[in-house]
């Protein structure tokens, strides 16, 4: 029996698995529709989709904590925080979503915890961690009894300053534990030890309303799948299951990071080190930008309306996928998305019940996509695509090419809006990056990006609908540590204090994970003083003395004038601020080796009416018959087991080393 490692990806249509033989390297691929009822069902219906094989390692990209999120399903949670901050939500920071300006009919979206769930506990620290006046044990036992007599089981725990001092936190779950003991706690010192109370109380309390789905979704998996395995967290590296139930807030991004870093290594592969990626699925697409190799990382992430300023791969997600409802405004135009179809009952070609159009219709009915799914095991109904969509032109009055084209061309522009997000509003040339789209909606949709954004090309890799899975399997095991420590007169016996305390951290749990020579790295978060916000530089390993401190800001006002377009290098009056200390604990793997194409066999071209600018016979090319060097004029469709090229007239598909279609404007 092949001993392998596996990653399996669960998303909102489909699960993705995908199969390393440790000792050949040869990759195996399949798919298998996700359950949204109980993932594990796809999760293990996937793995036993591959046969009879060894698995060495799994490793999971898990939607468990972002849909909780994302569908606003919190119940039961709890707040306490310091005497006399009980409004810290309420009051939130000024700002507003974009559109709205100063605009008075802007209505602020209900709290995380509702102000009657908030409790306080006298007890004061000073910004240094210093104690101004004593943690009332009193009042924490009062307020621990009366979250029990509420059934109120998930808690979030936020005092001010505890950053500088986690010991009042500590002594609240030393209370909590001992009067409540139903109750899963989550410690603003233990979820993000960093300044800025409101961001930190939302990160603390996200984390507190997962833990109990994801620890009970671990359990479940555990004991159906009867061995251990890992979790990728939002940060890029993974970590085992055993560990991740106590920091669950760190995968509310678990499978659109594995889809960012798979791409990146695919791309990096053929030649490519800087691209934008973008991962279609069924309800959704994620799109990240890769520079040199390596995703951008962000602390300034959110997911749904919630902020979370763990470190997390910097991903733009809009409602775009192959599930993306079609409807009509109460104005009279057409909207497509972010109401989703999802696998369940999923679009009207999936033949379960859905009664809306979608994307995927649109493409169905245009010819583009084939009959059927993943090779044949998912027949569409055509005829049920082309009546939806004719039923949805007759109330736009237009004809039903027209309006499925329509569909189609505003999807176009959603995905695009979101790279112009990670490019354009950063100060990023879009035309310097080829685009790497995968997913199993991803590819459809690359000739209309060219045309739209002025990309220099489009990359679709291998298994394009696995690319995420594959991605879970090239991760290391990773964890962040972060001490706030503001100051304009940096301490050199103070830093190396600090980052003493958070590599020891980090080498405690890499340790457990079983990695004897851990890899760290340093980073710090600067700013000029007088600034709101800062900006994160890589600091140099080794000793911390002068010229490490003179290092470290150099890197900062290059940043800063990467950034913003200055920077006070030379400038006395305006001095360098230190604000955060970061260590991030790394136990490398060995990442699989992609190899490239063997000569392909002879395929078979068939033919069928595609409807591009006209309806017209298409030459239809399999994907696995194209050899390295093959050439594809549009129009033209390349089909394969897990998703769809379409090539539209006016575009050339070419076939490199590695099996990865380039596709580019004639």
């Amino acid at each position: 029996m092949r001993s392998v490692r596996i990653g399996v990806d669960t998303g909102g249509t489909f699960t993705d698995i995908v199969a390393v033989d440790e000792e050949t390297g040869e990759i195996l691929t399949t798919k298998t529709p996700s359950t949204p009822a109980n993932p594990a069902d796809g999760f293990l219906a996937g793995i036993e989709k591959l046969g009879r094989l060894d698995a060495g390692a799994i490793v999971h990209g898990t939607t468990v904590a972002t849909n909780r999120l994302l569908e606003d399903r919190i119940e039961s949670l709890g707040f306490i925080t310091t005497e006399g901050f009980e409004f810290i939500l309420e009051i939130a920071r000024q700002s507003v979503p974009d559109g709205y300006g100063n605009s008075y009919f802007w209505v602020k979206p209900p709290r995380i915890v509702p102000v009657h769930l908030v409790r306080t506990v006298g007890g004061r620290l000073d910004h240094r961690g210093e104690e101004v006046w004593p943690f009332s044990e009193e009042q924490a036992v009062e307020v621990a009894r009366w979250f029990r007599a509420k059934g109120i089981t998930a808690i979030g725990v936020c005092f001010l300053h505890s950053y500088a001092n986690p010991e009042h936190e500590r002594r609240m779950r030393e209370v909590l534990w001992r009067e409540h003991p139903e109750a899963v706690i989550s410690l603003s010192s233990d979820v993000l030890r960093e300044y800025r109370e409101y961001e930190r109380s939302v990160t603390t309390l996200v984390d507190a309303a997962v833990k109990p789905a994801m620890r009970g979704y671990i359990a479940n998996l555990s004991t159906r799948l009867g061995k251990p395995f890992s979790v990728m967290k939002s940060n890029g590296g993974i970590l085992s299951a055993r560990e991740v139930v106590n920091q669950p807030i760190t995968t509310v991004l678990s499978g659109p990071a594995a889809g960012a870093l798979g791409a990146a290594l695919i791309a990096s592969t053929a030649g490519h080190v800087s691209v934008i990626t973008l991962d279609g699925g069924g309800t959704s697409t994620d799109v990240a930008v890769v520079i040199d190799g390596e995703p951008s990382i962000t602390t300034e992430g959110s997911v749904g309306r919630y902020p979370c300023k763990i470190p997390m791969i910097d991903i733009i997600t809009v409602g775009a996928g192959g599930g993306s409802i079609a409807w009509i405004s109460p104005e009279g135009t057409l909207k497509v998305g972010p109401r989703s179809a999802g696998a369940d009952p999923g679009p009207l070609c999936y033949g379960k019940g859905g009664t809306e159009v979608t994307v995927t219709d649109a493409h169905v009915f245009l010819g583009r996509v084939p009959p059927h799914l993943l090779g044949g095991e998912i027949p569409l109904d055509v005829e049920a695509a082309r009546t939806g969509v004719k039923a949805l032109a007759d109330k736009l009055g237009l004809t039903p090419e027209r309006t499925a084209t329509g569909i189609l061309e505003i999807s176009a522009f959603n995905q695009s809006n979101a790279i112009r997000q990670l490019t354009v509003k950063r100060g990023l040339d879009v035309r310097d990056f080829p685009l790497v789209t995968f997913g199993g909606s991803g590819p459809l949709l690359a000739c209309r990006l060219i045309d739209i954004l002025g990309l220099p090309s489009v990359i679709v890799p291998r298994d394009p609908g696995n690319v995420s899975a594959f991605g879970l399997l090239t991760v290391d095991v990773k964890n962040d540590y972060v001490r706030t420590y503001v100051t304009r007169d940096l301490s050199l016996g103070k830093a190396v204090e600090i980052f003493h305390d958070l590599e020891h951290q980090a080498g405690e749990a890499l340790d457990r994970e079983g990695f004897a020579d851990p890899v760290y790295q340093r980073s710090a978060d600067l700013r000029y003083y007088g600034q709101a916000y800062e900006v994160r530089v890589p600091a140099p390993a080794g000793e911390i003395d002068d010229e490490w401190q003179a290092e470290v800001v150099s890197r900062f006002h290059e940043a800063h004038e990467k950034l913003y377009g200055y920077a006070y290098r030379d400038d006395p009056r305006h001095g360098v601020e230190w604000v955060n200390l970061r260590v991030s604990g790394i136990g490398p793997i060995t990442r699989p080796v992609i190899r490239r194409l063997e000569k392909a066999g002879d395929g078979a071209t068939s033919v069928r009416p595609v409807h591009f600018d006209e309806t017209r016979d298409t030459p239809i090319h399999q994907r696995s018959a194209l050899g390295p060097g093959a050439t594809v004029q549009g129009p033209a469709v390349i089909e394969e087991y897990g998703s769809t090229i379409p090539i539209h007239p006016g575009f050339t598909a070419k076939v490199d080393d590695y099996g990865n279609v380039e596709i580019s404007r004639d």
